[in-house]
């Protein structure tokens, strides 16, 4: 017969499990979790920014966006996938990467008609689809670059020892409300320069009825 547990054993245990899933110590999180949809676009290299819009043409900041440094610009392309399907005024976001990329959602792909798009965390380009892109000024015909944007958390190194978390772990994100479903593989981004925030794309922002809810959860 197995032995039953104490109750002193059965409230430790549910001490324990109680504060992994509130954070640190049972301390408050160091910054509120914001979780934003990011819609799809790219990223310019200057090399490919200049054949698209012309020598010496700088982008242009309209809005900042939620991390520091990082902003919509005013200018937008078109890409040209497989039997010349379109998506236009495909903003372009600043500053400039040292690799051009594309953003998509699952949608947009299909639209486009682009096979095998893999799941990739931003940078993470080697060995991805290409395609063309139109500008005002000319046209460049990228070998690799396009991407699913994987679901991620940019995070301080404050706000990963509250998760205890490190950069490139993966955790769970629960998003409340009548459609509320659980993220499984939320990659964590960890850096000292960025503000604590979700990005996911807009189909899985769709899915989850991300517009109306108000709870979020991070679970390592």
């Amino acid at each position: 017969m197995t032995p039953a547990i104490s109750r002193e054993e059965v409230e430790k245990i549910v001490r324990k499990v109680v504060l992994e899933r509130i954070g640190s110590q049972g301390k408050e999180p160091p910054n509120p979790l914001v979780v934003h949809a990011s819609a799809r676009h790219m990223h310019l290299c200057k090399a490919d920014h200049e054949k698209l819009f012309g020598p010496g043409h700088e982008l242009t900041a309209e809005r900042p966006l939620y991390q520091p440094g990082n902003y919509a610009a005013k200018e937008t392309v078109t890409l040209v996938g497989p039997r010349s399907r379109l998506i236009s005024n495909l903003r372009v976001l600043g500053p400039w990467r040292d690799r051009s990329q594309i953003e998509l959602a699952f949608t947009d792909i299909i639209s486009l008609g682009i096979p095998d798009v893999p799941v990739r965390i931003s940078g993470d380009i080697d060995n991805s689809p290409g395609c063309v892109i139109m500008g005002p000024k000319g046209i460049v015909e990228l070998k690799e670059g396009v991407i699913r944007a994987a679901i991620h958390v940019h995070m301080s190194p404050s706000d990963a020892e509250y998760y205890r978390v490190k950069h490139k772990d993966v955790m769970k994100l629960r998003v409340g409300g009548d459609a509320g479903v659980t993220f499984n593989r939320v990659h964590v981004r960890v850096d000292p320069t960025v503000r604590l925030n979700v990005h996911m794309d807009t189909d899985e922002a769709n899915g989850c009825g991300l517009h109306l809810a108000k709870e979020f959860e991070l679970i390592k």
